[in-house]
């Protein structure tokens, strides 16, 4: 973020704003919305704001501006039509550690105003940090339509209510599962049909039906997909924000980890290639210990949990253990990257078939049916097998396939980073050593690779930005 998004209490205050036409006065409008004092410089005031001052809602400070005018202003924006002059209030109030805005000039401002959807109390605002402050009015214009203007009379029960919930609960976390439940329930819907009463008498038959207990722990056990954070499912979505603990993998990119509650607590507990930070063992083990403290945890995974994720490992300890758990399925790496890739897994002209397969070496070499592997009209999709892409091809070959059949290794599907390289098993191990590929990676064997210079669809530059892994544990 190239600004923090904070909301100041200015209550009282004294702005100082420099300018005295339109712009000027949309900024002053604001200002006294929030109930600050308001003074203006500028040598001659516009039609609204001579109203303004007319009736007695503004000071005016008939001169140019003078750095003497910041004494005792909390905010100061400088909103002429002179460079000179809008760029001396920017270095006077600096100077003074005064948060300053400069209209129309970011690099001159020390915070931005940016666009507000008022459901007050409720206040949504949406920035582009100056780069396109057009773009942020069409977001905001998009937001008033989703957000109903009954949202701030639901905002305002719920401040009214605080305090019986407060006093009903003794416990801090199971105050917000209450409020989770109850602001996304019947309660809310009645609220914004405009039925209060009815929804405050709901309101205490829900609170007096609830217990005050120790809230119990569960588990839920969520693929976050190959690394796009569009392609997370809402089940997915909704789970990331509820949870208490995120306990993730190396191969969760950072732009989905960032997705999760903000105060959740964040344990990280990857394997990387012959480097696991905490063996399979002590992450079941961690699971049911986070849940038998009352928290609600969120086992975020790479892909899909059941596909080479050792998902199914984790709830059979978390079931011996009487924990309560969930299953969110992902997009799994071999559907997904495939996708991106523009590479069908199955096609009525090539493939019939389609098996998923793990590249784990042991010992040199890859425990796998060879023989039913190297099978015309079936497309193989190897997991975690960069590092042994040359024995693959080779044991293909080995057991029959051709080696000009095609072959396809795909680094960082579905992201900005992604990359593709065609080859055939001949040509392929060498492609990938020229490349210098890293994890995460999935490889492709089959003749639907020959679509991917037709059916190729997806630019990585248009994509977000989903931060860089490490080294990943279930695509390499």
């Amino acid at each position: 973020m190239d600004f923090l998004p904070i909301f100041l209490n200015i209550k009282g205050a004294r702005c100082l704003v420099v300018g005295g036409g339109a712009i000027a006065a949309r900024k002053v409008g604001l200002l006294l919305g929030c109930g600050a004092r308001v003074a203006v410089v500028a040598p001659d005031l516009g039609e609204t704001l001579a109203a303004e001052k007319a009736a007695g809602r503004i000071e005016h400070i008939a001169a140019r501006f003078a750095g003497e005018h910041l004494a005792g202003a909390a905010v100061v924006i400088a909103a002429t039509d002179d460079h000179a002059v809008n760029a001396a209030v920017s270095r006077a109030a600096k100077a003074r550690d005064l948060p300053v805005n400069v209209v129309d000039s970011p690099e001159l401002c020390s915070f931005i105003f940016p666009s507000i959807v008022d459901r007050s109390p409720m206040i949504v605002a949406v920035s582009t940090g100056g780069a396109s402050p057009v773009l942020a009015r069409l977001m905001r214009a998009k937001l008033e339509t989703m957000i109903p203007a009954a949202y701030g009379r639901l905002a305002q029960l719920a401040h009214d209510l605080r305090d019986s919930v407060k006093q009903h609960f003794a416990n801090p976390a199971q105050r917000r599962i209450f409020w989770e439940k109850t602001l996304g329930g019947s309660f809310a819907d009645l609220v914004l049909a405009g039925k209060g009463a009815e929804a405050e008498r709901l309101f205490g038959q829900q609170l007096a039906a609830a217990k005050d207990e120790p809230p119990r722990g569960e588990v839920y056990l969520v693929g976050a997909g190959p690394g796009n954070p569009d392609l997370l499912t809402f089940r997915a979505l909704k789970l990331m924000q509820q949870a208490d603990v995120v306990v993730h993998d190396n191969l969760v990119s950072p732009a989905i980890v960032d997705l999760c509650r903000r105060d959740a607590s964040r344990i990280y507990v990857g394997k990387q290639r012959n480097d696991h930070t905490l063996r399979q063992e002590e992450i079941n083990a961690l699971l049911v210990k986070l849940a038998r403290e009352g928290k609600r945890v969120l086992r975020l995974k790479g892909g899909d949990p059941f596909i080479f994720g050792r998902g199914g490992e984790e709830i059979e300890t978390l079931s011996a253990n009487g924990i309560s758990f969930e299953v969110v399925p992902g997009i799994t790496a071999a559907a997904g990257v495939a996708s991106y890739s523009g590479i069908p897994l199955t096609h009525r002209d090539y493939a019939q078939a389609c098996v998923f397969v793990t590249g784990h070496l042991k010992d040199g070499t890859m425990n796998l049916d060879w023989s039913g592997l190297a099978r015309p009209h079936l497309t193989i999709v190897f997991y975690m097998g960069l590092h042994g892409l040359p024995v693959l091809c080779k044991e293909l070959v080995a057991h029959g396939l051709p080696d000009t059949t095609p072959a396809a290794i795909v680094q960082q599907g579905t992201t900005n980073r992604q990359r593709v390289l065609i080859g055939t098993l001949d040509t392929l191990p060498g492609l990938a050593q020229d490349a210098q590929l890293r994890p995460p990676t999935l490889i492709i064997v089959g003749e639907v690779v020959k679509l991917h210079d037709q059916l190729k669809w997806f630019d990585p530059a248009s994509a977000p930005d989903v931060g860089s892994w490490q080294k990943n544990d279930k695509t390499d």
